[in-house]
């Protein structure tokens, strides 16, 4: 073996040593398909942000000698995480000879017995930590433990430790949907009415709902609706958020509120010309102003709070605000907080343990008051639309949408900094639709201080999501197993896959979700190892088949070769409503951005024959006549759909009214107006909601997937 100066750089074959142990991959799959390998410059950048530092063969040999040793730090892993039906061994480290006791207490108070670990074989795995000889025992947790989050004790003479204890289901059941189900999708912010503020919102969506359930849709998927910048500007892309916990009071419905009632007169008048300012434009073909919105509801809602709230209501405010705990106080106090600070100003980089939060808490009080008065206003709206949903006749009703990550400057990157990884973004490499990879500019948990907390973080977010839902959908699921991580001011090409305890990660949300009575529906798309769509099938979540990507060597899959475990939908909302698709509006929009990596008329000659492929399909199966119109066409490619065994099947609301414009258009930021566009017809005119139910496409949609799917 080569020799190295302890101040060199350490040979390849210990970096990829040490980035085992961390879980870092040393290879990925090149925009060509190949294999390709992991520079060392990345390599020692990514194990430094995974606690490993590695620039020299000294550094590298420390962190790899201290990983071998962290586990024996303690008695037992911090949690531990276990399908219901299945034994667990787990491995405790305690004093060589020393008698050991081991129990669960449960959540409800009760304890559980265990026998306790057998001592260790004289070939024992043995380690000396502050001079006393542990050794590793096996602890077998049994089968058919309650549900639930549990404490796990050991104790031997002189010392006791417990860990988290996870009990998860070991899969979830079947969508609550007498069978197969159709739904509605919807970017909730672009469906307005003539009672909104110029951006859909949370009473919308109980409209939304309620039109559609009577229709025959089982669910009604959103975009996330997670919290950005506590004032204006705000991010307009939902996908960015400040915080994936609590909720954009953008949403929220001023006039719903029950104190509104009780302004004084002319207050009120002030808030309806504000309203009429807003609504002017729910008729208009203009792209949404999130900005000017928000500022008028925040005027509003600000009037609203100052109003006495009754006993009864008041009660309940202190309930919600006793039960959100600790998470809510630390979001409200950054958005009061963000109003005066920037996300670049050095005051954040202390994290929610700060001189700053110490010093200002107590002076902003009441304004956090009102940052938790907002959460409570949308989670009772929220619990609102998803009533009206389930009393439309909906087996599922509303399902969220799970954002990957959050913005670097906003709250969760500032109250959760204990348990994320602040140095690093996470993104996607290089590939054939993108060959210089992408930086989605996140920071993503840290695997060992996430376990370290117990996922409680995690395990919190998760809850408040589902507290009001009939399911949830994760963008990009398999960020639960393997995320690209990318050294902040990097190119995106030069990151590594971190690995995550997908068994962990994926057994809470299994158990949140049943504990809400919840479907999960993974975006499984992109890039993923083999195994990874089985796993998640075993565990009951659903996954994602997109009709424009469901192709073989040969040309289209057949639709009775989905997979029945799906949600299966025609498009995305990273890509145009059918009738655009369907007239190369995605190849004309990426040419006039410059983000063809081919010559368009090569671009429009492959996509048209894609595209004539699954047209040829539809006709096979006898859904497509001869002149078919665009209307027609649509409905035909929602019945070849409807032919495959998924359980769900989702309906573009963009094209159950003939949208034909992109709400989003991946690789651009100010290029083209992402996430702004207002529903409308294919004569460019908007769609409200009052007009859904008498809308003729959208009639005749409905009633095309309750044929199909055998609901009417």
């Amino acid at each position: 073996m080569t020799e190295y100066d302890d101040g060199a750089a350490p040979a390849r074959e210990l970096l990829e040593q040490l980035a085992e142990a961390k879980n870092v991959a040393t290879t990925f799959t090149g925009w060509d398909g190949g294999v390709q390998q992991v520079s060392d410059a990345s390599l020692i950048s990514v194990l430094a942000a995974r606690g490993a530092p590695a620039a020299t063969r000294e550094q590298a040999e420390a962190s790899l000698a201290e990983a071998a040793l962290a586990p024996w730090r303690s008695m037992l892993p911090p949690t531990v995480v276990l399908r219901r039906q299945q034994p667990l061994p787990v491995t405790v480290h305690v004093p060589r000879g020393a008698e050991a006791r081991a129990w669960i207490t449960l959540e409800d108070g009760s304890s559980v017995p265990l026998p306790s670990p057998p001592a260790a074989e004289q070939a024992a795995e043995t380690a000396i930590m502050n001079g006393v000889e542990l050794e590793a025992r096996q602890l077998l947790l049994p089968a058919g433990l309650p549900l639930g989050w549990h404490a796990l004790h050991v104790s031997c003479p002189g010392r006791e430790e417990q860990s988290v204890l996870a009990v998860t289901p070991d899969r979830l059941p079947a969508p609550n949907t007498g069978g197969r189900g159709w739904g509605m999708m919807a970017q909730l912010y672009s469906v307005r009415s003539e009672r909104s503020w110029g951006i859909g919102d949370l009473s919308d969506l109980a409209d939304l709902s309620a039109v559609s359930g009577s229709a025959g849709a089982a669910f009604m998927l959103i975009n996330p609706l997670h919290a950005a910048e506590p004032v204006p500007p705000v991010e307009d892309s939902p996908y960015l958020p400040a915080t994936r916990r609590f909720f954009h009071p953008l949403y929220i419905r001023v006039e719903a509120i029950e104190e509104y009632a009780y302004l004084p007169g002319s207050e009120r008048a002030g808030i309806e010309a504000l309203a009429a300012n807003q609504r002017a434009v729910d008729r208009d073909a203009r792209l949404l102003d999130r900005n000017s919105s928000y500022a008028a509801k925040l005027q509003a809602l600000r009037a609203v709070y100052q109003v006495p709230r009754s006993p009864a209501r008041a009660q309940q405010f202190e309930a919600f605000v006793r039960e959100a705990g600790p998470g809510l106080e630390s979001f409200a106090l950054w958005c009061a907080l963000a109003a005066d600070y920037p996300p670049e100003a050095a005051e954040w980089q202390e994290g929610l343990h700060s001189a700053l939060a110490a010093e200002k808490s107590a002076e902003l009080a009441d304004e956090t008051m009102f940052y938790k008065w907002l959460q409570w206003i949308c989670d009772e709206q929220l619990e609102s639309a998803q009533r009206a949903a389930l009393s439309a006749g909906m087996g599922i009703g509303i399902v969220h949408d799970l954002a990957v990550g959050v913005h670097p400057g906003g709250a969760d990157a500032w109250t959760l900094r204990d348990v994320m990884a602040p140095e690093v973004s996470v993104g996607a490499p290089p590939d054939m639709f993108n060959q210089i990879g992408q930086d989605w500019s996140q920071p993503p948990w840290d695997p060992d201080r996430l376990a370290a907390s117990g996922y409680g973080a995690y395990r919190d977010m998760l809850r408040t999501i589902l507290r009001h839902a009939g399911g949830v959908r994760v963008d990009h699921i398999l960020g639960l197993f393997r995320l690209w991580w990318i050294p902040r001011g990097q190119e995106p090409g030069k990151g590594a896959y971190v690995y995550y305890d997908h068994e962990a990660l994926v057994g809470i949300l299994v158990l949140e979700a049943h504990r809400a009575g919840a479907v999960v529906i993974g975006e499984d798309l992109g890039v993923f190892e083999p195994w990874v769509q089985g796993y998640l099938a075993e565990r009951g979540v659903l996954g994602t088949s997109i009709l424009w990507f469901e192709q073989t060597g040969e040309g289209p899959r057949e639709p009775a070769e989905y997979r029945p475990g799906a949600l299966a939908t025609i498009g995305t909302h990273d890509l145009p409503p059918a009738a655009g698709y369907l007239a190369g509006e995605h190849v004309t929009l990426r040419d006039s951005l410059g983000l063809l990596n081919r010559p368009v008329e090569e671009e429009r000659e492959l996509d048209a024959a894609a595209t004539r492929g699954i047209l040829d399909l539809a006709r096979q199966h006898g859904l497509l006549e001869p002149g078919a119109s665009e209307q027609e066409t649509v409905e035909a490619l929602h019945r070849l759909i409807a032919l495959s065994p998924s359980s769900l099947v989702g309906v573009g609301l963009v094209d159950a009214v003939g949208e034909r414009r992109t709400q989003n258009q991946p690789g651009t930021a100010r290029e083209y107006p992402n996430w702004c566009i207002p529903l409308a017809g294919p004569d460019g005119k908007p769609v409200l909601v009052e007009d859904l139910a008498a809308n003729p496409r959208f009639e005749s949609l409905t009633r095309v997937m309750n044929g199909a799917l055998g609901k009417g």
